[in-house]
């Protein structure tokens, strides 16, 4: 059954039908993630970054906190690519069989993209944020003594959103091919954009302007980049409608013939 011929009450069943897969194995990844969380806990305390600093726990529930974090972050970073393509089905049936195949293959395009995002926070932002920080609390001769939560949620502050982030090339690329969005109108309201993403860097990282700019630029040129797929996009889809209406001129051709 095409969705368009579905009733309210079928939409509503089917999603329901996708969240619950998402949640059966979110829930079958976190169970996962409470047996790999120790060592990677281990591993993440014993980094370059994080070796130097004396972690401790405030609370009786720290311990517990920290565990559960970072299995409910394992979990999720695992089913991600199952969220994709559960989205991808509870849309499907509206569309045509191209444009099936072709929002398919956005699925491994936006699962590289989310541990590309992943990866860059990890291994460029979040090494130098912390020894800039660090290197600032040499000059103020302050002792760093962090709580072992408070650092490992800078860590996913800092990393996972980036994952996140890193898919507006490809929701920008989606909506192009919908029509709903241009490069021209991209860059005409670029300023505000940037204006957005600006804010939005503030809210993961420190009040300080040097990790605010780190996030920043990177963000700026994801925009940029995101322009220029739209660019490919749209030509597509003008290529695709000019296809288009030279197939309609043609029928009518062969039925004014006829």
């Amino acid at each position: 059954m095409a969705q368009n011929d579905m009733s309210i009450y079928e939409h509503i069943g089917e999603l329901r039908k996708r969240i619950l897969i998402v949640g059966g194995f979110f829930l079958a990844a976190m169970i996962f993630g409470l047996f790999l969380s120790p060592v990677l806990i281990t591993y993440l305390q014993n980094i370059p970054e994080a070796e130097s600093f004396p972690m401790n726990v405030f609370k009786l529930t720290d311990s517990l906190k920290l565990y559960m974090n970072f299995s409910f972050f394992i979990g999720l970073i695992l089913i991600f690519p199952l969220l994709l393509y559960q989205l991808w089905a509870f849309v499907a049936p509206g569309l045509l069989e191209k444009e099936k195949k072709v929002t398919l293959a956005y699925i491994p395009i936006a699962t590289i993209l989310f541990f590309g995002g992943l990866a860059f926070a990890y291994f460029i932002l979040f090494p130098n944020v912390i020894h800039f920080l660090s290197n600032l609390s040499d000059r103020l001769n302050l002792t760093e003594q962090y709580g072992v939560n408070d650092y490992f949620a800078f860590l996913f502050q800092l990393t996972i959103p980036f994952g996140f982030l890193f898919q507006l090339p490809v929701v920008v690329m989606f909506l192009t091919r919908l029509g709903l969005v241009t490069p021209a109108w991209l860059r005409k309201v670029r300023k505000f954009a940037y204006f957005a993403l600006l804010i939005l860097a503030g809210f993961i990282t420190p009040p300080e302007i040097v990790s605010h700019l780190m996030v920043t630029a990177p963000l700026f040129l994801l925009y940029e980049v995101s322009i220029t797929i739209s660019r490919f996009s749209y030509k597509k889809v003008l290529k695709a409608e000019q296809e288009k209406m030279e197939q309609w001129a043609k029928e009518d051709k062969e039925r004014n013939i006829k």
